[in-house]
């Protein structure tokens, strides 16, 4: 008498804005671009900070790429110049 109903999820699909026509802006990426001008690939990279062009401001220091926190720093990068500066004094 009563029938167990099926529910089936929808899931959203992945569309890809202006309808495809528009690339990736990462060189030799072809996806169809979604968001800030990045395929869902490096869109998520950017948003992890792993692309040049990161999400926040970081470190100045060479090959530094952690959020800054203080003078265009890192925590690590600051305490290094500045506790030095002050120990000296």
């Amino acid at each position: 008498m009563a029938e167990a109903q099926k529910t089936t999820l929808k899931k959203w699909p992945r569309v890809a804005k202006a309808g495809g026509k528009k690339a990736c802006s990462v060189e030799g990426c072809k996806r169809p671009y979604r968001a800030k001008s990045y395929c869902f690939f490096h869109f998520k990279k950017w948003r992890q900070g792993e692309l040049p062009h990161s999400r926040y401001r970081t470190c100045s220091k060479p090959d530094c790429r952690v959020k800054t926190s203080k003078a265009g720093l890192c925590e690590k990068h600051y305490g290094e110049t500045y506790k030095k500066a002050d120990a000296a004094a």
